[in-house]
């Protein structure tokens, strides 16, 4: 809870920034920002000059905003640690993945007459772990065991407790000791390289269906895909995709007759069991082989039913803005050298983090930069990622935003018309922070109608 202390100062923070004689422009750098929780603040300015004559036709400077800054939003992914900028990014990748469903943003609507499923590529098991399951709406006991074993540390490997979907025992192991920690940080490390393996061995076996050698695949069928990472309340990720067959060149152009979705499936199905990863031996511990987990879920997209392209690209886009959050840990990068005691972490998140910083320390494992990636429980992935003729992409996205409001702005009067090619422009700027001090945070959401969050939650 906030000290009395720091109470009274957010007050008089807020008190001082109302009382301010720009705050009216200070709240509409506020509105622009869309309730930005931390927003980047920039110090400089941008003049546009006459390319024929070289005179300055207009300048905007910094100097005459409050407090000499302007305010753009953070643009981070992470919804925990900006709610607002977080939406616009699943919003945005919601539009990426359904116009590879159905057509629109440059992909031509016959897209959605291609072979397209929707996979689940999950983790092989490390451990009992605490679940919750249900049967008829009604939770059913987590590990229920007729004369369950003890394990060598003494913990009877049973448990019938009905779990709450909010419980935070799920994803806990029965015992902490038994539980493969090394194999899940490795699992997690690797999981990029299972991927590339996966997508290459299922465009070998689509290849060796159409009779085709692998360099000549490209000329007559491409797999393109777009895929999230997400994590399971054990500390483990794994891939949802989604997969479509298309023409070459991508997805103007209809697929090979032969290349149907019982194809895709038999090329996913063989692939998922075939491709491994290598860890290297390291100290006193062998070669160890990583693979995919035997839980493998394909479905078809329909336009009707359970599994339409909106809910598809619902799904994608909402994990699109999560991390580790679920597991108990941190959304930012650990020093080797901090006293994890000092964090609010579940002993769990805490132990798979200790893991990867003790396994940093192995020569034979330094390629995969474990310490880098504690906080994200080894996994150095990409979250959400597509092939490059799956759809358009999130920076034609933004760019469309951004000429959308750039019009609003001089078709309102805020910004002045100039032709690009007679203008000149020159900007320049510079860093100058970010976020809000306590007192304008509790402003910012007021004004904005979003929720504090941090250390200034009062």
């Amino acid at each position: 809870m906030p000290t009395t202390h720091a109470t009274a100062h957010a007050k008089a923070g807020m008190i001082a920034r109302l009382n301010s004689p720009d705050y009216d422009r200070w709240a509409g750098q506020i509105r622009a920002t869309g309730g930005c929780r931390q927003p980047i603040h920039l110090r400089g300015k941008i003049d546009h000059y006459d390319r024929a004559t070289g005179r300055l036709l207009h300048r905007y400077t910094t100097k005459h905003e409050p407090d000499g800054v302007l305010r753009i939003p953070c643009k981070t992914r992470r919804a925990s640690r900006c709610p607002t900028c977080a939406e616009t990014y699943r919003a945005d990748t919601y539009h990426l993945i359904r116009a590879g469903l159905v057509g629109g943003k440059g992909v031509p609507e016959t897209v959605a007459t291609h072979p397209t499923l929707f996979i689940t590529l999950t983790a092989p098991s490390f451990g009992a772990v605490h679940t919750h399951h249900e049967r008829n709406g009604k939770p059913q006991p987590c590990h229920p065991r007729r004369n369950a074993r003890t394990c060598p540390h003494g913990m009877v490997m049973s448990c019938t407790a009905r779990h709450s979907k909010n419980d935070p025992r799920l994803g806990e192991p029965l015992c902490p000791d038994c539980y493969d920690y090394t194999g899940t940080v490795l699992f997690n490390a690797l999981a990029p390289l299972l991927w590339k393996r996966f997508a290459d061995s299922a465009r070998r076996h689509l290849a060796k269906q159409g009779g085709l050698p692998l360099k000549d695949l490209r000329h007559h069928l491409t797999l393109s895909f777009a895929k999230v990472a997400e994590y399971q309340r054990r500390g483990v990720v794994h891939f949802h995709a989604v997969i479509r067959l298309d023409g070459p060149g991508g997805p103007t152009a209809p697929p090979p007759p032969w290349a149907t979705q019982e194809a895709l499936t038999e090329a996913i199905n063989h692939a998922a069991k075939a491709v491994t990863a290598k860890v290297p031996a390291y100290a006193d511990h062998p070669e160890r082989t990583l693979r995919w987990g035997d839980q493998l879920d394909i479905r078809p997209i329909t336009m009707n039913g359970d599994l339409t392209d909106q809910t598809v690209a619902g799904y994608i886009a909402k994990y699109a803005t999560k991390a580790a959050e679920c597991v108990g840990t941190l959304d930012h990068r650990i020093n080797p050298l901090d006293n994890l005691e000092a964090y609010n972490l579940r002993a769990h998140a805490r132990r798979l983090i200790t893991t990867c910083l003790q396994l940093s320390k192995e020569p034979a494992l330094a390629d995969l930069r474990l310490a880098d990636w504690a906080h994200m429980l080894g996994f150095r992935g990409h979250f959400s990622t597509r092939s490059r003729h799956y759809s358009t992409t999130l920076g034609d996205i933004r760019a469309d935003r951004e000429h959308h409001a750039r019009t609003e702005d001089i078709t309102t009067g805020r910004l002045p018309l100039f032709d690009d090619d007679t203008v000149l422009v020159i900007a320049e700027w510079h860093y100058a922070g970010k976020g809000h001090p306590p007192g304008d945070q509790l402003l910012a959401a007021a004004l904005t109608g979003t929720r504090l969050g941090g250390a200034h939650d009062l």
